[in-house]
């Protein structure tokens, strides 16, 4: 294993290990406006969600590795505490990605990249009319973690509207991951597709509290044909089912064997496949 200190490490070459490695990262697609009302639109991969009770969200327009320049982004939440971060789909990602370009300050990107400016209901910078989700928010606090270049600056955000397009909306009004088309951001030039077979459930144990995998028997939890994954599933059952129940069990259940406990794993029936596993371990 390569073990480093980042302190031994170049900026430009700490900067490529970890984001290489923490990914994929949601992209904050941040409207801003200078004092002068001129309008700004960038990209930022340091993102995410921090609280709902109040609604939080936080992104970091960094220092410039190359020239320890701020961003205009950064510059203007100072001058105005407003920003809009709209979400970023795959139908402009392209678009979204032009607006990265280190234009000069007062160059309007919404005219660059090719968005549609709409106004906001509650704060002065403009929304992206082609994304799908917008949020208008207020700065609550910029934090300065540096002045050397790659130095962070974290805008902290307070939701004041959300805005939402009906098209990613489920029967439910709630949004339909299958519909929505995210992207993210990996290392390097790479990006991330939230779509299709990318994506997949996990049921979370948030309510109900699981066996673990320490529960399981010893011959089924050092198994060399289970995964860590599969491991995973049977412990977060809430509880073994006994003989009787693994009975009734394999009474309708085909022939136990290896694969169709694989199988029955991966169609997430933990109780049938640990049944099997009794038999079959």
């Amino acid at each position: 294993m390569l073990t480093l200190d980042p302190k031994e490490l170049s900026i430009p070459t700490l900067h490529h290990y970890l984001l290489g490695s923490i990914g994929p990262r949601p992209i904050a697609f941040a409207s801003t406006i200078d004092s002068k009302g001129n309008r700004n639109l960038a990209p930022f991969s340091f993102f995410n969600v921090f609280s709902a009770n109040p609604p939080i969200l936080i992104f970091s327009p960094a220092r410039s590795g190359r020239t320890n320049t701020t961003k205009n982004t950064h510059d203007n939440v100072k001058d105005v505490a407003e920003v809009v971060i709209n979400v970023v789909t795959y139908g402009m990602v392209h678009q979204m990605s032009l607006a990265s370009s280190p234009f000069e300050a007062g160059v309007d990107e919404f005219e660059k990249a090719g968005f549609t400016p709409i106004a906001s209901e509650t704060i002065r910078p403009f929304r992206v009319l082609e994304s799908p989700i917008q949020l208008e928010c207020k700065v609550l606090e910029v934090r300065e973690l540096g002045q050397n270049g790659g130095a962070g600056n974290l805008v902290i955000c307070e939701v004041q509207r959300i805005h939402i397009n009906e098209t990613v909306l489920d029967e439910n009004n709630f949004v339909d991951q299958q519909k929505i088309d995210l992207v993210s951001r990996m290392g390097g030039n790479w990006y991330c597709r939230a779509k299709g077979d990318s994506l997949f459930e996990v049921d979370k144990p948030i309510t109900t509290v699981a066996v673990g995998i320490d529960a399981l028997p010893k011959q089924i939890r050092t198994s060399k044909h289970l995964t860590g994954n599969d491991l995973g599933i049977l412990g977060n059952l809430q509880k073994l089912p006994n003989e009787a129940e693994i009975k009734s069990i394999l009474a309708i259940t085909d022939t136990p064997s290896l694969s169709l406990a694989k199988e029955l794993i991966a169609q997430n029936k933990p109780q049938q496949a640990y049944a099997v596993l009794t038999r079959v371990l």
